[in-house]
């Protein structure tokens, strides 16, 4: 292991330029050079492992999927943040190559660390552990495991932010009303707009998407800020969202606490609140994002939900699609 961690101090200089390296193609030739490199393919949030058999079925796989496959959080049942499709080193050529991520474990005698974009395909992150054996090679992972997964996510957003803008919705109810632009596609329809609440929502094979936007007066709040989304989730459910059946309506659900985090959004100090709705008086669930925003300049907060309807199905790659959308607000330029 010695030798390991001297390489590991030799790699920090590698790791250190890895921004650099993400952005920037490295050639030998100092000239600007054109290369042809086809489009990167894959489902969304998948990640193409290249490791030996004997590897992936150790405790080096192992580890791949723990710490690359944790729990995507605010899901009514477990699913994994990626999923994985196993490729041996020998099929590794081709088409293979052309996956938009992924992670490949090299036997070499100089164990090292390196992270590339669009190596094989365009858009792509390529992971490459290099090590003597799976001791090394696991090494690395680990020292590596948060910057790996998060340049993957970027990957991923980027490349349904992408897929989102080839079909964009034309309506302005949104932005007219909260003076924010908010990129969706023309799949979600409105249906609901009163003075303070529009509701969007995209028909799938066995629910729907949702997508709701509204804003309260800056002061609304008391000290207890995450008791006090839930507080405010409840009420617009109760006035704005109504279940099927007489009486009901949406809820945030009892059982399990959300997961509440402190983030950044149209540039203001934001909450962010993963978790489980359900519907009071009837049997139906599901899973919920929600970003509050502060809006100084018009002494105001905004909040921007998104909840899926799908049951017996995965929502994953719903709620990826829905937090994709929220991302993509601004406020308008004009305002």
């Amino acid at each position: 292991m010695n030798a390991v961690i001297k390489n590991f101090f030799f790699s920090l200089n590698i790791i250190s330029g890895v921004l650099f390296i993400f952005f920037t193609l490295v050639t030998c030739d100092s000239k600007p050079s054109v290369r042809y490199t086809p489009d990167s393919s894959g489902n969304i949030n998948t990640v193409n492992v290249v490791m030996t058999k004997t590897n992936w079925e150790g405790d080096l796989g192992k580890k791949v999927r723990s710490s690359l496959g944790e729990t995507y959080e605010g899901l009514p049942i477990d699913e994994p943040q990626f999923s994985f499709k196993y490729l041996e080193p020998k099929i590794f050529n081709g088409f293979a190559r052309h996956s938009r991520n992924i992670i490949q474990f090299v036997k070499d005698s100089v164990a090292k660390f390196n992270l590339y974009s669009d190596l094989y395909a365009r858009p792509q992150v390529v992971a490459k552990i290099h090590g003597a054996d799976s001791e090394e090679m696991m090494f690395f992972l680990e020292q590596n495991e948060k910057l790996i997964k998060g340049v993957f996510v970027e990957n991923e957003i980027k490349e349904k932010s992408r897929r989102i803008s080839k079909s964009l919705s034309t309506e302005r109810n949104i932005q007219n009303r909260f003076e924010v632009q908010i990129k969706y596609p023309s799949a979600y329809k409105v249906v609901k707009d009163t003075a303070n609440f529009i509701w969007v929502q995209k028909r799938i094979s066995k629910g729907h998407l949702n997508l709701i936007v509204y804003s309260i007066p800056i002061k609304i709040f008391d000290k207890n800020i995450s008791k006090s989304i839930i507080g405010l989730r409840d009420s617009i459910g109760k006035t704005h969202i109504p279940g099927r059946l007489k009486g009901s309506y949406m809820i945030t659900e009892k059982a399990y606490k959300p997961y509440f985090y402190k983030t950044q959004l149209l540039g203001g100090a934001s909450y962010l609140t993963k978790g489980t709705w359900e519907v009071a008086n009837d049997y139906m669930a599901g899973p919920f994002i929600n970003y509050l925003t502060s809006d100084t300049l018009r002494k105001r907060w905004i909040a921007i939900e998104g909840f899926v309807f799908a049951p017996s199905m995965s929502k994953r790659d719903y709620m990826f699609e829905l937090e994709t959308i929220i991302k993509s607000v601004s406020f308008n330029k004009n305002r």
